[in-house]
């Protein structure tokens, strides 16, 4: 049964005309007296209507369904320490409550009051004991007692809240709230920040909106001066739900007309003046002289009929409590619903209970999917919807950028020595002379001078590798773990496979870029036709011709502007005009030869990246993954059969919390029922 939140609005809409005309009746305004038939009506429409609300409340209170955050319509009494607390419970129940010097109530008492012909008293406390009470003599151990179970046999204090359920003929239908009283200097055996705690109690108490503010003032003090009040304003500015009762009336009647209707502190629903009970008073004579005082006294009697004495106190508690109840349903009902949806949610989201081994084996090989597809997006086809503004993550785009700063370190043109021009060329040709043709240029030569070139740039491939799978396994490393975050417990082994995995990548890469490097030692060849036009394009007239000249005539400037080569000095080289022709032969030769080197050591190492990264992707990284986590045992898996503290503690209290709330809402659509029923039956 879903209750929806129109049906408890509409509820509201039908309660407020009885509420209005029950307010009117209670404040004092002369009406006509109602007839027996009327009476009657109105009683059936109030334990119709306001009483099955008034249990519905106190049932979910009982269920402690404020541990969801959803907070009830309550009242709460709250005063400083002697102010007369204990003596307007007592007068509203009518029976003795813990009484003594300092604190007698060290913990919240909720205090449920039901008019009935079946008369019963209980305790009830922690969770769910429940004391039964013979007689109203003995309600006062039964509080002491559990509260010395609760809150120790000292002075210190408690929030676990205790329950007294008093139901016998007379009272009014309230559920209050006590709150130990305010002080701020401790006594012996109290707690030094005593009033901290208190304050902590009672601020959680009327914080709410739901609250109501039940403020109790003795007519002895200045009410500005109240901590009480000073705390409740804090929390209700306006003071629009806050009610004051003024105890101890007959104890300084002078200027107290004026302290109720000048209103310096702003208690926005009125004040009720009460009269304590005196001695061993009966309940029933204390209220005869409450009210003889303030008819008779010459102060006191001129204070308003709707402001003073308990029964007066009682039907505005009764009618505020009614009125609360009705307005807040709708959001107590929305809050029920909403924490519900989120909490069974939040339960679906939750990785399933594992039973047997092959339930962790699935499970384990449906997080290697969901990582491989993930990884697939970022890796292979650079699809970025999972994280689209986590630019790390993008992974294609950053190996492209690394792959790109790889080719830009290696240098386009061949690296000089740092000698003058072909000096270096000179001497491995001289080094590597032979019986050979006339100007016939050793390969061996080239073969020499490309091994130092390269050696002086191979360090630059292998930083790209170490740079290349120390990301992938970064990125790997953290999309494996997203996906498994609900089995923490096989994590270790998938880290344990992701480290494994890379390492072999990283050698294979690595041997890779060695054989890179050793293929171009083997022999110096290309068939790309980049070279025969670049080496031409050096030796044609206007580069080799002009080298010549200026080296062979030495009347001319020892400066000569080559291609390719910019201003150059051949000065240093007319004393060996046939070997500097072979090496600037050979330097062109090796010019444009080393582009072509340098291009198969970006394409190759880059094609070869990017295969090894979509191979981990698509085969290596689950073959590894299984290796270590399933493995021959089933080791790794076993573990996911056990869930971590951390994830059975949570799903235990969702599933209470789902059962709570479920509790709750057929609760309250029950309740909606019978005031439907019985509505439709009045009609």
């Amino acid at each position: 049964m879903h209750l929806r939140i129109d049906e408890a609005a509409e509820l509201e809409l039908e309660l407020e005309p009885e509420l209005e005309l029950e307010l009117e009746m209670e404040n004092g305004d002369v009406k006509p007296a109602r007839s027996s038939v009327e009476a009657s009506a109105m009683a059936a429409s109030y334990n119709d209507q306001i009483r099955p609300l008034l249990d519905a409340v106190d049932r979910l209170r009982q269920l402690n369904v404020s541990q969801e955050g959803i907070q009830l319509p309550t009242i709460v009494v709250v005063g400083d320490q002697s102010s007369g607390k204990s003596s307007v419970l007592e007068s509203l129940a009518g029976i003795s409550l813990p009484r003594g010097h300092g604190i007698c109530t060290r913990v919240p008492l909720v205090m449920r009051l039901q008019d009935g012909d079946d008369p019963r008293l209980q305790v009830e406390y922690g969770n769910g004991t429940v004391v039964p009470v013979a007689s109203e003599a003995e309600v006062a151990d039964a509080i002491e007692a559990a509260t010395a179970e609760i809150a120790g046999s000292g002075k210190g204090i408690s929030e676990a809240p205790i329950t007294l359920l008093v139901r016998k003929k007379g009272v009014p239908d309230l559920t209050l709230v006590d709150l130990p009283g305010i002080t701020r200097v401790p006594v012996q055996g109290q707690p030094e920040d005593i009033y901290d705690q208190i304050a902590g109690i009672i601020r959680a108490y009327i914080a709410p909106k739901e609250s109501i503010i039940l403020n109790v003032l003795s007519a002895t003090v200045d009410f500005p001066t109240c901590e009480s009040i000073r705390m409740s304003q804090q929390v209700d500015r306006t003071g629009e739900r806050t009610l004051a009762v003024v105890t101890k009336a007959d104890k300084a009647p002078e200027g107290l007309l004026e302290k109720v209707t000048v209103d310096d502190v702003h208690i926005g629903l009125g004040y009720v003046c009460v009269r304590n009970r005196v001695g061993d008073e009966t309940y029933e004579e204390a209220r005869a002289a409450e009210a003889a005082l303030f008819a008779e006294h010459p102060l006191l009697s001129r204070i308003d009929k709707s402001m003073a004495g308990i029964p007066t106190l009682a039907r505005r508690l009764t009618q505020i409590q009614a009125s609360i109840i009705a307005r807040c349903l709708p959001d107590i009902v929305k809050q029920i619903n909403d924490k519900l949806g989120r909490s069974s949610d939040e339960l679906g989201q939750m990785p399933p209970d594992l039973a047997t081994v092959a339930d962790a084996v699935r499970e384990f090989y449906h997080i290697v999917k969901k990582a491989r597809a993930s990884l697939e997006k970022v890796l292979v086809r650079g699809e970025f919807d999972e994280h689209p503004d986590d630019r790390r993550l993008h992974g294609t785009a950053r190996i492209a950028e690394m792959l790109a700063c790889y080719a830009s370190k290696l240098p386009a043109l061949c690296p000089a020595s740092g000698e003058p021009f072909l000096v270096e060329e000179m001497r491995v040709l001289e080094e590597t002379k032979g019986i050979n043709l006339p100007n016939f240029l050793p390969r061996s030569a080239l073969l020499v001078l490309l091994r130092k070139k390269l050696e002086s740039v191979a360090h630059v491939p292998h930083d790209l590798v170490a740079q290349v799978w120390g990301y992938v396994e970064e990125l790997v490393m953290g999309i494996l773990q997203r996906h498994s975050r609900s089995y923490p417990q096989v994590q270790p082994s998938c880290r344990r496979a992701v480290q494994s995995l890379m390492d072999k990548a990283r050698a294979r890469s690595t041997q890779h870029v060695k054989e890179l490097i050793d293929m171009e030692l083997v022999a110096d060849y290309t068939a790309n036709p980049d070279y025969t036009m670049k080496w031409n394009n050096t030796m044609k007239d206007d580069g080799h011709g002009v080298f010549l000249r200026a080296v062979e005539d030495p009347c001319r400037l020892p400066t000569v502007d080559l291609p390719g080569y910019g201003e150059t000095d051949v000065s240093h080289l007319r004393a060996h005009p046939r070997l500097a022709s072979q090496a600037f032969d050979l330097r062109a030769r090796l010019d444009a030869y080393w582009s072509c080197v340098v291009l198969r050591l970006v394409d190759g190492l880059a094609l070869h990246i990017l295969y090894s990264v979509k191979h981990l992707v698509e085969k290596d990284l689950e073959e590894e993954l299984a290796d270590q986590v399933v493995g021959s045992n089933m080791d790794g898996v076993e573990r996911m059969l056990v869930p971590t503290p951390a994830t059975a503690a949570k799903r235990d209290r969702l599933r209470k919390s789902i059962s709570l709330l479920r509790e709750c809402r057929e609760l309250v659509a029950n309740t909606m029922d019978k005031i439907n029923a019985a509505a439709t039956d009045r009609l």
